[in-house]
């Protein structure tokens, strides 16, 4: 369950415990937060509802339309979400915020709607968490060959969001942020995201697991 004091940050645009000790290897994903930061698994073992995810592999492209003059890089097909945690610069404000990337719920823009914006929030005293979260068809989409929005039956998008917000104060000391000082942020369908977390915060819409699904 998830108490009131979650703050909340919507942007709309186009433990040192043995418990989570499960770590990535550079070969098991297309996108590295690079050799400063860990990435990991948010979840022991297969996520919940892991019949209704993509069964391709992973793969990460460079998007068409370059903004300011860079590329974007985009993630599809992620069957195991991961969090990567960035400390903060600086001095260290004790507020946390887990960044949800755009895509329509089909790819991430890991970077533009991600590690930039981790970038910003990190030099600002901020603990930055970057969630990529299971994709495609996780939360309401446009399905281009129906050519209709589609809301699937198991909002697997959600079920991560809530599980790393979970985790991020399940390991509040080990990060030295403030469990009540934890927020979220995200773009386009992540904006969506963040949406649906402030008010899906009373239960879970998966089953609890460990420890850190009772963390309030």
């Amino acid at each position: 369950m998830y108490s009131r004091n979650i703050f909340i940050t919507v942007l709309p645009v186009a433990m040192h415990l043995s418990l989570f000790t499960f770590v990535i290897s550079a070969a098991a994903t297309t996108w590295d937060p690079g050799a400063d930061y860990r990435q990991r698994f948010i979840w022991p073992g297969k996520p919940p509802n892991s019949e209704n995810t993509s069964i391709l592999p992973e793969n990460m492209m460079q998007g068409d339309h370059p903004v300011a003059g860079k590329p974007i890089s985009v993630i599809s097909n992620v069957a195991r979400p991961t969090m990567t945690v960035y400390p903060p610069k600086g001095a260290n404000s004790g507020a946390a915020i887990v960044v949800f990337p755009g895509g329509g719920y089909r790819k991430l823009a890991i970077d533009l709607e991600g590690t930039e914006v981790c970038d910003w929030l990190t030099a600002k005293g901020i603990t930055c968490v970057l969630l990529k979260y299971r994709v495609p068809d996780s939360g309401c989409h446009w399905d281009p060959e129906l050519k209709r929005h589609v809301v699937p039956k198991i909002f697997t998008a959600l079920q991560d969001a809530q599980r790393t917000v979970g985790l991020l104060r399940f390991e509040a000391i080990k990060w030295k942020i403030d469990p009540k000082k934890i927020g979220v942020i995200g773009f386009s369908a992540g904006g969506h995201l963040v949406a649906s977390l402030s008010t899906n915060y009373k239960q879970h819409i998966y089953p609890d697991i460990d420890a850190a699904d009772g963390r309030v």
